[in-house]
Parts: C-alpha cells; sequence; structure tokens
C-alpha cells in the first residue's frame, strides 16, 4: 500500500464533536470504517465512568474533513490514551495527518498520559508501517483492538459464500438444519442476562476470564439505542445453544462475541447464527461481514487457535491491520508499561 503525498492540511480548527449524526455520517463515509470509531461506543464507555473524546476537524468551509475518538485508561503505573480504528482522515495528506496527530499529543498532555495507544484503521504495508515510524510512534508491546481478522465480501451471494466454505462447515450447518434449530433474534437489553450466563460457563470451560455482566451489557444497551446491534440466538426445544452479538454499522457488520453451551457444540448451532445475521446485513445494504480476530495458521499454541480456524471455515479473507503503536509521552514511566505488557503478552500467550 502506498499513500498519494499531499503537502496541504486545510484544516480551519480541531474542536470537540457534539453532533452524533454528523459524526457518524462522517466515519461511515470512510469505508474501511467500524463501530470501533462509532458515536456509540463512545457512549458505552462514557456510561462506564470513562473519560473520552472526540475530536473533528473543519475546513474552512466548516466540513468535517478528519476525526478521532478515543479512551483514557487508567492503570497504577499511569494512564494512557486508547484509539482504536483511528483516527478516520486521509492517510496521503501528510499535513493532515501531522496536526491531527499534534492534536492527539496535546489532548492526551491535557489528560496527563503517560502514552497514546493508536490501532489505525489502515491495512498492514510496509508504507503504513513507516507512515508511523516518521510520526514518531513504536510499535505497541500489546495490541488494541483485533489486528488480524477474517473478513466476508457480502456482495457475493449466499451460495457463492457456502461454495468457498470448507466441507466441514457446510456439513456443520447441515447438521444445524437437521437438527431443527430456531433462531430468535433480539434487541432488548434484557437478553443479555442469558449471554452473560451463558458467557460465565463457556469462560469456565475454556478456561478464560469473562467479562463482567455491567461490561457486556452496557455496550449492547449502547447500540441498541440506536438499531445498531442484534442478539442471536439458538435454541432447541426451548434450550439455548448458541448466542451471537452482532454489531451493524457504516459498511461492516461485526462478530463481537460469541458463546455457546456444548449442546450447542454438538448440534453445530453457530453457522447457523452467522448466516443469519448475513442476511440481514444484506437487508441492511452492508456489503463487509467481519469475524473478528484470528492468529496465524502456524500459532497452534495460542489460545485462539480453534476459534480461528472455525472461522476460516468460511472461506474469508484475511486482512492485517496494521499493528497498534504507541506516542511516547513520559518515557520514564513508559518503560514500566512496556515491562509489564511484554510478561503479561507471553504468559497469556496472545
Amino acid at each position: 500500500m502506498e499513500f498519494k503525498t499531499k503537502s496541504y492540511s486545510n484544516i480551519s480548527e480541531i474542536v470537540d464533536a457534539g453532533n452524533r449524526e454528523l459524526w457518524d455520517e462522517f466515519i461511515t463515509s470512510d469505508s474501511s470504517s467500524n463501530f470501533l470509531q462509532s458515536w456509540d461506543f463512545y457512549e458505552f464507555h462514557a456510561s462506564r465512568g470513562k473519560d473520552i473524546i472526540r475530536r473533528i476537524a473543519l475546513d474552512r468551509s466548516g466540513q468535517i474533513i478528519a476525526a478521532y475518538a478515543g479512551v483514557v485508561e487508567t492503570a497504577r503505573r499511569g494512564k494512557h490514551l486508547a484509539i482504536a480504528g483511528g483516527p478516520i482522515l486521509d492517510w496521503g495528506n501528510q499535513s493532515l495527518v501531522k496536526d491531527i496527530f499534534r492534536d492527539i499529543r496535546e489532548e492526551a498532555f491535557r489528560r496527563n498520559c503517560v502514552f497514546v495507544r493508536v490501532r489505525p484503521q489502515l491495512p498492514l504495508s510496509d508504507a503504513s508501517l513507516k507512515l508511523m515510524q516518521n510520526l514518531g510512534l513504536k510499535r505497541a508491546p500489546m495490541y488494541l483492538s483485533v489486528e488480524y481478522a477474517g473478513i466476508l465480501n457480502l456482495e457475493k451471494t449466499e451460495e457463492e459464500i457456502l461454495a468457498g466454505a470448507s466441507q466441514g462447515f457446510r456439513r456443520k450447518l447441515r447438521k444445524a438444519e437437521k437438527n431443527d434449530l430456531t433462531v430468535e433474534t433480539s434487541q432488548d437489553v434484557e437478553v443479555m442476562r442469558d449471554f452473560c450466563r451463558l458467557e460465565s460457563l463457556h469462560a469456565q470451560r475454556q478456561g478464560y476470564v469473562a467479562f463482567s455482566s455491567d461490561f457486556l451489557t452496557k455496550q449492547f444497551a449502547a447500540f441498541a439505542k440506536n438499531n445498531e446491534v442484534i442478539m442471536y440466538t439458538a435454541k432447541k426445544d426451548g434450550e439455548i445453544l448458541a448466542m451471537n452479538f452482532m454489531i451493524f454499522y457504516g459498511n461492516e457488520a461485526s462478530y463481537h462475541y460469541g458463546v455457546s453451551s456444548e449442546l450447542g457444540t454438538k448440534y453445530s448451532a453457530a453457522p447457523l447464527l452467522h448466516l443469519e445475521a448475513m442476511r440481514e446485513a444484506r437487508q441492511r445494504g452492508i456489503t463487509r461481514y467481519n469475524l473478528w480476530g484470528i492468529v496465524d495458521p502456524a500459532d497452534t499454541s495460542h489460545r485462539f487457535y480453534g476459534v480461528s480456524e472455525f472461522k476460516r471455515s468460511f472461506g474469508c479473507e484475511e486482512l492485517k491491520y496494521t499493528p497498534a503503536h504507541d506516542l511516547v509521552l513520559n518515557p520514564a514511566k513508559y518503560q514500566l508499561t512496556k515491562l509489564i505488557e511484554t510478561a503479561r503478552k507471553r504468559i497469556r500467550h496472545v
């Protein structure tokens, strides 16, 4: 990937964003964007008492030409500003990019942050890594959101997608249909009681720490407010087998969270939920289905290796984003963060 060089910025001012409609209109005008920079994702963070930032750059006519949203994360070793999936701008406009990152630095300084962590919505390339380096950013010791994703093109028909899937995936789908599973959908936040209960059991079986009920429920509530989320539930004889937490924003349907019971695995419920979500996405005019995190096929020791192989069975294309980079504001305190996160990443096998 190469960036076309543009030297002008044309920024009149950079200000706090205050209008949801204008914000989402600009964010979704970028075909690569997703819910990570959506207005409601930061409503979720704010509902948990987090300090959030939404900033827009305006040109001389008052039009938005760049935007970024971030959340201030706190830890004993210091605060940092996290910007996932952003900023959203013309990366080829060098002056604009520099102006935005100058503003990011200033906003983080004002909040006494030790560093800023950015995972841009840019495909990984030599050019993207060089751009990060030129901006004074360093490769982060820990990820920020998904860096390696499985993508399905919904401009293909359902038949074409199934033809590109593995035989195992098609076999699981036929099994689910044969077992007379039913699929229910809901945007009622009360559905999160069942999801959190199932996720807790799933975490016990798989050996990971489950998200808190508060964390998950407030996310669902934030996106449900504006018809951006649907919970898909597979049942057999009234018993819940699997649930998928799907977000629909801009041009992307995102498989945000998914859980299943042991019986759900036995009856192959998950593929059926994804098929229903793809149908909904098409009805909304969405052309990209993001299965989210996958790991390298050779990384068999990674704790997400099994779920990655399941996602690959869809026949998805693999997209590597430019990984998280840090803008260091306090070098002494940052070194402690780097040591801790490097060790944590090794221990967690992520």
